[in-house]
């Protein structure tokens, strides 16, 4: 807190615009330089805050990263602008004006639902990260949209919100935390918390929850980025039961329909690699129906076929070779293909990509995509490249 009161000064306003694009090598000189004019805790502060925003801009975006504040935990545990800004979109179409940001962090959320016009409550008990929320609000022009209240979010009335969010802490001293009740708060209070909610409610949970935890009353929803599986929420007051993969940019959703699982299947000209969202989903089987396709295993999530279709829900590839696993084979067949840029993909599979790159010593022209995963329950290397 004394770090970012530092900063909010015109002195410390100013010092973070003159070291913004400071490079992690340049910092010593840099500071060396700063402290013959500025205070020595006000320049760490200013190169620690340009470090985390540099970091941040992934997630927020430079223009907004650049004028934001973070603390080390916030940029790791923030939800990423697109991901907030589709859930805010959300709130938005099912009528919600006002919403209680539970576990608020530095308001990655509390800012799109304000961007939405949607009035928010931000809570978070510890002080620090509250300060932050609040300073974000106020340097993104929000602060009229958004109340931050330092508080335990479990004494907190929100009866007067339309909906409620909870992101609970998923992090402890010794790292992720993957029992729901060791959250904190634990997902059984939130989801107590989002049953009260007059019109919807959203707790953001780890992506690896068990569908077996998922309460009867609620949307599951996965939700990846550019590939990348982000989080899952579980939705109130929309559709009870409903399993979702929702991929963005987009937004591109697909609904569970309740398939038995696909067939199995020799392996065809195409294979179908499934975006994480919809495996997280267990929407495999709705892949394969709509590809008109069928597992290579029964246990692994790869969809082929003998045509090539068009679909934003899983990634395809043109096989060239099927071979038993057999590094000797391989290397063979990549030296012959004139192969030096190989991408090695497994499911299934014990041996790491980057010890079967070194064994083959991939060298040539030529690209390919080796999966190395079963087959009909026999460990097998599918060679390719994308369709």
């Amino acid at each position: 807190m004394n770090d970012l009161a530092l900063l909010l000064t015109p002195e410390g306003r100013a010092l973070l615009d003159e070291v913004r694009d400071t490079a992690p090598a340049d910092e010593l000189a840099v500071a060396t330089r700063l402290r013959r004019e500025h205070p020595a805790d006000l320049v760490s502060a200013a190169l620690g805050q340009a470090r985390l925003r540099q970091r941040a801009a992934a997630k927020f975006g430079a223009a907004d990263a650049g004028r934001m504040f973070f603390t080390p935990n916030g940029v790791e545990q923030s939800t990423r602008a697109s991901v907030a800004a589709y859930r805010a979109d959300c709130f938005q179409a099912m009528g919600v004006r006002s919403v209680a940001d539970l576990c608020c962090g530095i308001g990655g959320d509390a800012i799109a639902f304000a961007r939405a016009g949607i009035g928010v409550l931000a809570v978070d008990r510890d002080p620090a990260t509250a300060a932050v929320a609040r300073a974000n609000a106020e340097a993104l022009g929000l602060a009229d949209l958004i109340e931050v209240r330092e508080a335990d979010v479990t004494e907190v009335d929100t009866a007067g919100y339309d909906a409620v969010f909870v992101d609970p802490a998923r992090r402890g001293g010794r790292g992720r935390i993957f029992d729901p009740e060791a959250y904190s708060p634990p997902l059984s209070w939130a989801v107590g918390a989002a049953r009260k909610a007059s019109r919807a409610a959203a707790l953001k949970v780890a992506p690896g929850i068990p569908h077996e935890a998922v309460p009867e009353d609620a949307e599951a929803e996965w939700i990846s980025d550019g590939g990348d599986v982000k989080e899952a929420v579980l939705w109130f007051g929309t559709t009870p039961g409903a399993v979702r993969a929702t991929l963005l940019p987009g937004p591109r959703t697909l609904l569970g329909r309740g398939l038995p699982d696909p067939r199995v299947r020799p392996v065809g000209r195409y294979l179908y690699e499934p975006d994480g969202a919809v495996i997280r989903a267990h929407l495999v089987a709705e892949v394969a129906e709509d590809l008109d396709a069928g597992l290579i295993d029964p246990t692994i999530a790869y969809v082929t076929s003998d045509a090539l279709l068009p679909t934003p829900y899983a990634t395809s590839y043109e096989i060239t070779d099927q071979l038993p696993f057999n590094v000797k084979k391989l290397k063979a067949l990549l030296r012959e293909r004139e192969v030096g840029t190989l991408t090695v993909k497994k499911r299934g599979s014990a041996v790491e990509p980057e010890e079967l790159r070194k064994k083959v010593k991939p060298a040539g022209p030529n690209s390919a995509t080796v999966f190395l995963t079963r087959v009909a329950g026999a460990p097998t290397m599918l060679v390719g490249h994308p369709a």
